[in-house]
């Protein structure tokens, strides 16, 4: 993990589920009462990061947590979840909709990849399209810290990919859970800070 080296033609942007319908005042979440100040707060903290890698030539890719509409259009919705967010319902996190797109502070995005599970690497395209694109490094943010973000870090590692993670460019419901998250990625991805990153990287 000591190696900070940087190079825009193997290198990506990964913003984790950063979507309307976790993180917009009129999202799935904010109407089920399930708001943090700290999840909200990513996407504006993160945009001077994306304009820069995007203008370096780096690709942004979004991986967007996906319910499937099954029989007349409800949600097909796993039992834990449905257990843990009750609220869901028909729309939420729909593909093609409003809810289920990445925030206007973070667009635009290269690659889409819809994710019905915590990993993005879960039954998606995304290892399919880093090795057409030639990534091996992953800079990571997004939510949440010990769910989507750590689960798609984890397996990231055993593929052999690169990543760094950025320890305030990502949050979860609690500053315990994300801090406890984070420390726990450390032995297999580099950790550092939005500001850090911004400034290891070149002149345009």
């Amino acid at each position: 993990m000591a190696d900070h080296s940087f190079d825009p033609a193997t290198t990506a942007l990964l913003l984790a589920d950063l979507q309307n319908d976790f993180i917009h005042p009129k999202g799935a979440y904010a109407r089920g009462g399930d708001t943090s100040p700290a999840i909200a707060a990513i996407p504006n903290r993160m945009r001077p990061l994306a304009v820069r890698l995007r203008a370096l030539g780096c690709p942004v890719i979004s991986t967007q947590f996906t319910l499937v509409p099954g029989r007349g259009g409800e949600p097909l919705i796993s039992p834990h979840l449905k257990a843990l967010r009750p609220f869901l319902g028909r729309g939420d996190f729909a593909p093609g909709g409003w809810g289920h797109q990445i925030v206007d502070e973070l667009q635009p995005i290269d690659v889409v990849i819809e994710k019905v599970a915590y990993s993005a690497f879960y039954m998606t395209r995304l290892e399919w399209v880093l090795r057409k694109l030639g990534i091996n490094h992953l800079i990571v943010s997004g939510i949440v810290t010990n769910g989507g973000v750590a689960s798609t870090v984890r397996d990231a590692h055993v593929r052999d990919i690169h990543v760094t993670v950025l320890e305030d460019g990502c949050a979860a419901f609690s500053d315990e859970v994300h801090q406890t998250a984070i420390a726990a990625l450390k032995p297999v991805a580099r950790v550092t800070t939005i500001a850090t990153m911004l400034a290891e990287l070149p002149s345009e």
